[in-house]
């Protein structure tokens, strides 16, 4: 997380809401040491963001689970409550704001370019805006049964494509490709008529978004992902509505300085 900006959200947010005492940091956590960690926590921890490859553990760490991280199998936050630790999802909010704001609507035919754990919480998105069809685009079939089990939980149809050589209709496409298999995604055929959002926000922007800009497609940044989904992050720990006029202008002014 050392290149994270969630720190700079949440602290942002905290100061806004008068929080003075509060703080929130990066822990360098492996998945076996969470639940270890969890444990031995005093009252005073309200709660955590959970990156890769903790969203799994942090699931199964959980003493309540609510049904989207169950569904997922995937929980990007976790929460003190009196029952215990409470699992959350917020990536899903994330992905369904930035697309919302984009001018998303409803969505056809849709398509998932890879099928890792934040793939998983796009087909929810998807399908909250009445996603007809989505195509999944892997490079190796295998790897997308637990995204192609979320869709035929949430009875949306799909089709499995493999990278090679696909072509993406959709009208919405959500890449989780790392920065690794970003060559291979710009390469496909995108046209003009297509809201491609990319959820990596650092390099930005990436091939894959450089290649749909330049067709006259609406790119969607990753960055909209990690700031919305912060913002119901912040409002789960603290209780509070976040404040998303105080945490924009931190954001933005990180941006301007880069």
């Amino acid at each position: 997380m050392g290149h994270s900006l969630s720190p700079l959200l949440h602290r942002a947010a905290h100061a806004a809401l008068g929080l003075t005492d509060w703080t929130y940091d990066a822990l360098d956590v492996g998945a076996d040491e969470l639940p270890v960690l969890l444990a031995g926590l005093g009252e005073e921890w309200r709660g955590f963001s959970v990156t890769m490859p903790c969203k799994q553990a942090a699931v199964d760490a959980a003493d309540v689970v609510e049904p989207l991280p169950r569904l997922l199998h995937a929980a990007n936050t976790l929460v003190r409550t009196d029952a215990g630790w409470r699992a959350e999802n917020t990536d899903v909010a994330g992905i369904g704001t930035a697309l919302r704001a984009a001018g998303v609507t409803e969505v056809g035919r849709a398509a998932i370019v890879g099928a890792g754990g934040t793939a998983a919480a796009a087909a929810v998105a998807l399908a909250s805006f009445g996603a007809e069809h989505v195509d999944v685009v892997v490079r190796e079939p295998a790897r997308g049964a637990d995204l192609l089990r979320v869709l035929a939980t949430l009875a949306v149809p799909t089709t499995a494509v493999s990278l090679a050589g696909a072509v993406v209709d959709a009208d919405v496409v959500v890449s989780t490709v790392p920065v690794g298999g970003q060559d291979a995604v710009a390469a496909l055929p995108w046209h003009a008529e297509q809201t491609v959002l990319d959820v990596l926000y650092d390099p930005w922007p990436t091939p894959l978004a450089t290649r749909v800009a330049a067709v006259g497609g609406t790119v969607v940044g990753g960055l909209e992902v990690l700031f919305w989904q912060a913002t119901v992050q912040v409002e789960l720990m603290t209780g509070q509505p976040a404040p998303i006029a105080a945490m924009r202008a931190a954001l933005d002014t990180v941006l301007d300085a880069r």
